[in-house]
């Protein structure tokens, strides 16, 4: 199997430098500055490691010799559609190119068989329609300019006339442009497939089409990203669902964020509604897939207050009690058993069986596990549905995958769902160090090619402090929610203990709960407050016992009867470390088929997306 490796990953994030350059009076170079990030200036004097440089807007720079970077003079002022045509493949020579290239409306760049892809942020149709695909079909790769879709184009072919499998990872840093570049890798692919479907649907149509889908119903509407309206729109068409605008329900009204300037929800609902017909949701299943949503969003609503026992609740007012039984009536099952659902915990022991009645506090907990686990339940639905629905020849004996992955994040509040993409770009930094890289600079050695070498950043060391076990923060995760006296203030603490003489981990001054990792691409740091909570995945007895005997089969087949063995608790399973088996899992599949030892490094395609600022 061969393995196309699409990365849209931010290239600075790997610094790589080229072995120094004779730098003498006169050379004209590159050195760093706070605003441009890098300027070009001459050579005024060398004296020990300091270089004096006169930059072009008129300022005189002193720097370190290992921080400038020689110009190269002879590039040609459209830059080069290859950067390994460039003299000098460093830093500031990359983006000085990309930017060039930017200006032009030159979006793509080869290094050799790297694809690099830097977000143009704006519509532009021209470079994806029906006569662009057809002029990269069968083309020899490099034969016309740089595109996502001669990527797409040598991996079809390679599976094809080769028989080979190949595996495209698209990954990039959070707005960098990756879920659209992967909707044109499946929208190429897709073309060139073209056989029929089900019910005289395509393939194409049915591939395509599940973006919509898996978008509104898997993406949250924020305020930096628009990915989905549909709530907002069920909340408009659908008053039979007794729901009202979107300000009122508490899961909606997170960030204010409800409408936006140019997108118009009608259409988008309509969109949404034609994408589910051509993914095989039929419309019976549509309904009872917008009453769960509906009755998720009402058992949002559900208060509760201290009741006259001590640690136990009720329901607050007759405002939660109507959303408690319109959340029974959709889900059809019972009102009274849901409130005892939400409010009530069986322990069973050898001597007997006790009820106990959780605080408000402890209710709200249960209202939003239940909440998240029927979600979950209904999403892994929908994909199955849409995977079972576009289907795979059994019979193939090659296939093309294709991965859209998380992209590296930093807010200015990080929280258990960054740790996890930012550690699974960790996972991703590693292996492509290793594989091109450490393989590609052996293979040099072996073959004894004059080559200079390449300096890149190792990050074992951060990978060590996340998923070593035993002593990782996983696995400090995972025995603090083992234990029931834990809080997030015990897990930081634990933390600081442990990784104090840690230097890729750092305790802020001023919390006592949050931590910063001084990541590959930079320190992140993550607010520990929710990060027991949103690592333990079980579902509580009593709610799958409630929605098993749903009268509703749509509902009862999300939860369908656990074993005997299993029912009888709310067994922890860990988010975190089930996260980290299936990058692992991931990456040693991808592992398979680099090749193996003693064989020529083949390294394949690869697509990196540079997301920065031009000035």
């Amino acid at each position: 199997m061969q393995l196309v490796y699409v990365v849209l990953e931010s290239i600075m994030s790997s610094p790589i430098h080229a072995s120094s350059v004779n730098i003498i009076v006169g050379s004209h170079v590159w050195v760093e500055d706070p605003v441009l990030a890098w300027i070009d200036g001459e050579v005024t004097q060398i004296t020990g490691e300091n270089v004096h440089v006169h930059t072009t807007n008129g300022k005189n720079v002193v720097a370190n010799i290992a921080k400038v970077f020689p110009k190269d003079t002879e590039a040609p002022p459209g830059g080069v559609d290859d950067m390994t045509k460039l003299s000098y493949l460093h830093e500031p020579g990359v983006l000085q190119n990309l930017s060039t290239r930017y200006e032009l409306n030159e979006i793509y760049t080869y290094t050799g068989n790297i694809l690099i892809a830097v977000n143009p942020f704006q519509r532009l149709p021209h470079l994806y329609d029906t006569h662009m695909m057809e002029q990269y079909k069968g083309a020899a790769f490099g034969e016309l300019s740089p595109h996502v879709f001669a990527i797409a184009d040598v991996s079809y072919r390679q599976m094809i006339n080769e028989g080979k499998s190949n595996s495209i990872l698209v990954s990039g840093e959070s707005g960098a442009g990756k879920t659209e570049t992967t909707k044109m890798l499946m929208r190429y692919l897709a073309h060139l497939g073209g056989r029929s479907g089900v019910e005289g649907r395509t393939v194409e149509q049915q591939v395509l089409e599940s973006n919509p889908v898996l978008e509104a119903f898997g993406n949250a509407k924020t305020v930096r990203n628009n990915n989905s309206s549909f709530i907002y729109i069920i909340l408009q068409e659908r008053e039979k669902y007794k729901l009202g605008g979107a300000q009122s329900f508490h899961y909606l009204n997170q960030s204010n964020c409800y409408e936006l300037d140019g997108v118009n929800d009608a259409h988008e609902y309509l969109a949404l509604r034609r994408a589910m017909d051509i993914v095989g949701i039929s419309e019976e299943e549509q309904e009872a897939i917008f009453r769960v949503v509906a009755a998720v969003l009402h058992l949002g609503n559900i208060e509760f207050a201290k009741g006259k026992e001590i640690d136990s609740s009720v329901i607050k007012d007759e405002k939660s009690r109507f959303h408690l039984n319109v959340t029974a009536e959709l889900l059809r099952c019972d009102a009274k058993s849901l409130e005892d659902a939400l409010i009530k915990r069986v322990m069973v022991t050898p001597e007997e069986v006790i009820t106990r009645t959780l605080d408000p506090e402890g209710a709200l907990g249960s209202r939003d596990a239940f909440a998240k686990t029927i979600y979950s339940r209904l999403f892994d639905w929908i994909v199955e549905k849409i995977n079972n629905s576009i289907g795979q020849d059994p019979n193939s004996k090659s296939i093309i995958g294709v991965l859209d992955i998380y992209g590296f994040e930093s807010f200015k509040q990080n929280s258990f769902e960054q740790f996890c993409i930012n550690f699974t770009n960790e996972k991703l930094q590693q292996h492509f160090n290793q594989h091109v890289f450490k393989m590609e600079q052996e293979e040099y050695e072996k073959e004894q090619i004059n080559w200079s070498y390449i300096e890149f950043v190792d990050n074992q060391d951060v990978l060590d402090l996340i998923e070593k076990k035993p002593g990782g923060i996983i696995a400090l995760l995972d025995e603090a929610c083992m234990f029931p006296k834990s809080t997030h203030e015990t897990f930081a603490q634990k933390l600081y203990q442990t990784f104090a003489k840690n230097k890729r981990f750092i305790k802020p001054k001023l919390s006592r709960t949050n931590f910063t990792i001084s990541h590959y691409a930079g320190e992140v740091t993550y607010m520990a407050d929710l990060f027991l909570d949103k690592n333990k995945d079980y579902v509580v007895a009593e709610h799958q016992d409630l929605l098993t005997a749903s009268k509703c089969n749509f509902v009862a087949g999300l939860f369908p009867p656990l074993p005997e063995e299993s029912s009888k608790s709310s067994k922890f399973s860990s988010i975190g470390s089930r996260f980290k088996g299936a990058v692992m899992q991931f990456l040693d599949f991808s592992c398979k088929f680099w090749g193996s030892v003693g064989e020529k490094f083949n390294r394949t395609y690869m697509s990196v997306n540079v997301s920065f600022l031009l000035p």
